[in-house]
């Protein structure tokens, strides 16, 4: 019988049998739910990998490779009030245990009746409906200021932070299509936190930036070890990082590739809480790193702090890049910017959030050197190669003439 009220809600079954996952699949069906199945844990953490999402998830104890107890592990590590329900046939106290041990939601041995399957998957579908809206009414009463203890984000922020990866989006010189470089964007395999914005947020009420930051630059550091011909990455840095001694370690992780990195800052947030700045900059800059000053138009976009950065970068903000080639508003100022940038300053640009081939063929015919954004990849966990978006004559004519789309200089150590 359907559920009342029954709002479709995902459930993955897993089950090497075919005879019983099809099985399951009726009874489930029939219940109100819509699902989907596979043979192997291995498929369903690529599933939850790919960020399907799931109310309920039901898997068999042993099957070839992993077995369930493998996958609720996993599932937990990627969404902590996800249910999952295990099924065997040949139970056994150790993993009665495991199961205990790993909060699976219920335990059943086979031959389970539709009844029995259908409840039990009801209950966990509803008990994680209401994990969800408590999670939005905790968001909600922070965002708001109620006062709500912080217990939830610090155990929110820890599951993020043990799921913590990068992933690498190309930043591309239009002249010949090749990758510059690559910036390394903060990633989650977590649901709670598993946007950037939410996850810095976490860590500033929390006082935990700097561990962030930290975490960070080692990923991208053990990136850097791996990459051996990889010649520059940018990497974001949080104005609370600058105030991180580990930061300004001859022996730190990523210090020891500083030549090949680039320090974004943003413009967004203001550095005016930093001491000593300048002298800060110069003690990176010796190490050998560059620095970018990321968002450029979108923030604190005062003199005194672009001039205390002195940047050997800047990155244009996608609010201007994005429809620029309809807008002669906004054609004009990146125009303007650039020029200056570029011809008066001596810092190369790059322009982020390109998405159309019309933005990038008015970018070019600006003489934009760089471009970043969806039209060339998405950010992925591997490094990959731009896509290759062919140009017309007079636009690879245009490109190839910027003088600017040159390997930025290395610096010299200072004394």
């Amino acid at each position: 019988m359907q559920r009342e009220g029954a709002t479709s809600e995902r459930v993955l079954v897993v089950d090497d049998e075919s005879g019983l996952q099809a099985a399951h699949v009726r009874i489930l069906t029939a219940a109100g739910f819509e699902v989907d199945a596979c043979a192997t844990a291995e498929e369903a953490i690529e599933r939850l990998r790919r960020g399907n999402r799931y109310a309920v998830v039901v898997t068999d104890l042993v099957m070839p490779g992993m077995s369930g107890i493998d996958l609720l592990e996993y599932a937990h590590r990627v969404d902590a009030d996800l249910p999952v329900v295990i099924l065997t046939g040949r139970p056994s106290l150790r993993s009665t245990i495991a199961a205990v041990e790993h909060h699976s939601f219920r335990y059943l041995v086979k031959p389970v009746t539709p009844l029995v399957l259908s409840e039990t998957v009801s209950s966990a579908a509803a008990k994680y409906r209401l994990s969800e809206v408590k999670r939005r009414a905790l968001e909600l009463c922070e965002s708001e200021g109620w006062g709500v203890e912080d217990g939830a984000t610090a155990r929110n922020f820890e599951l993020s932070l043990s799921q913590l990866y990068l992933a690498y989006q190309p930043i591309v010189q239009p002249s010949d299509g090749r990758a510059f470089g690559y910036e390394a964007l903060v990633r989650s395999d977590a649901v709670a936190l598993s946007k950037p914005d939410e996850l810095f947020g976490a860590a500033e009420r929390l006082g935990r930036v700097q561990e962030l930051g930290r975490v960070i630059r080692r990923l991208a550091a053990q990136q850097l070890d791996r990459e051996a011909t990889l010649s520059t990455l940018f990497v974001n840095l949080h104005a609370s990082d600058l105030m991180d001694p580990e930061l300004y370690r001859a022996e730190a992780p990523l210090t020891l590739h500083a030549p090949r990195v680039v320090l974004e800052i943003t413009e967004r947030r203001s550095l005016d809480g930093v001491a000593d700045l300048r002298e800060r900059l110069k003690e990176l800059r010796a190490f050998g790193y560059r620095i970018a000053v990321d968002d450029l138009g979108a923030g604190y976009a005062g003199l005194s702090c672009f001039n205390v950065l002195e940047p050997e970068i800047v990155k244009l903000d996608m609010s201007l890049v994005r429809h620029v080639d309809t807008s002669p508003r906004k054609r004009a100022l990146v125009e303007t910017m650039v020029r200056v940038c570029l011809r008066d300053l001596g810092i190369q640009v790059v322009c982020e959030g390109v998405e159309t081939t019309g933005e990038r063929d008015v970018l070019i015919e600006i003489g934009v050197p760089l471009l970043q954004g969806y039209l060339f990849g998405r950010p992925a966990r591997e490094l990959c190669a731009p896509q290759q978006l062919e140009l017309h004559s007079e636009q690879r004519l245009r490109a190839s003439a910027t003088p600017a789309a040159q390997p930025l200089p290395k610096l010299a150590k200072s004394s």
